[in-house]
């Protein structure tokens, strides 16, 4: 596997991966920081297009992203996944949302742990789902991370300090 750091609004995002695409987006901290493994290889200059995609995302002139995604998972985590990659950007759905779209409407808590494993935060966009009450739920890069992505997409979102809206 090869990776490097880029910087971002939320700090230095890991990538890493290898010739079949972009495998893991790594926090700079939290539940979903990254340590390089021993055998991964330093490439000052790989994933160039991740980077001025991510770079477009943050400017905010970017709503999708086009690139080679090698995620790893179960199928179901994969399906999730898939998913996940389905709501548009700025528009947030709930974890009941996601186990219907997958036809498995009873399984809300393991959609939210295959969430919660996502290997390749923002680009397969996690982070847009909340809680059914419109409250933020856990992001493997902090909430403060969550609620400015949310915010950079224009995204309602039930923050601490708002009254329910349900």
């Amino acid at each position: 596997m090869i990776y490097r750091s880029i910087k971002s609004p939320i700090g230095d995002l890991l990538l890493a991966g290898d010739d079949s695409g972009l495998r893991i987006i790594g926090f700079p901290g939290g539940k979903g920081y990254v340590e390089p493994e021993a055998n991964w290889i330093f490439v000052e200059d790989c994933f160039v297009e991740v980077e001025i995609q991510l770079n477009e995302y943050f400017s905010g002139t970017r709503k999708t992203f086009e690139l080679s995604l090698t995620p790893s998972g179960t199928a179901f985590q994969l399906e999730v996944l898939s998913a996940l990659q389905e709501i548009p950007c700025g528009e947030t759905r709930c974890y009941s949302d996601i186990a219907k779209r997958i036809g498995r409407p009873k399984a809300v808590r393991a959609v939210g742990a295959a969430n919660g494993r996502n290997p390749l935060p923002i680009i397969i966009p996690c982070h847009r789902v909340i809680g059914s009450d419109g409250s933020l739920t856990g992001f493997g890069g902090g909430l403060d991370a969550k609620k400015f992505l949310l915010n950079l997409e224009g995204a309602s979102f039930l923050d601490d300090k708002q009254e329910s809206l349900f």
